[in-house]
């Protein structure tokens, strides 16, 4: 009777299998790619946000003077205007000088 044979570890030199192969280099190109994806984010963030010469937001004036009782809901720049909204549905326009220039009526 012939006596069974095992491979044991160690016995003869391994060959990884080629699907651990293939899946090594997978995770080996991803793992580049991440890398290469977020220096490219940081660069992005550090290019758009980093030493503008435009400023986001425009030179506004030192004050705007509004109606007695009036309170501004909301605010919006254009070029060489500034919009102011009311609680009272008035859209008031000012120069960037704070003058007015003009209001509305929004009802």
């Amino acid at each position: 009777m012939a006596k069974p044979q095992f491979d044991l570890p160690g016995d003869a030199e391994e060959q990884p299998l080629p699907e651990l192969r293939f899946l090594k280099a997978l995770v080996t190109v991803l793992a580049g790619t991440m890398i290469v994806g977020l220096i490219a984010i940081i660069g992005l963030l550090v290019i758009r946000l980093g030493g503008s010469s435009s400023p986001m937001v425009p030179n506004l004036p030192a004050t705007i003077t509004l109606p007695a009782g009036a309170k501004a809901t909301a605010v919006t720049y254009g070029q060489g205007f500034i919009l102011v909204v009311t609680d009272q549905a008035t859209v008031m326009m000012f120069d960037t000088d704070g003058r007015l220039r003009g209001q509305m009526l929004m009802r």
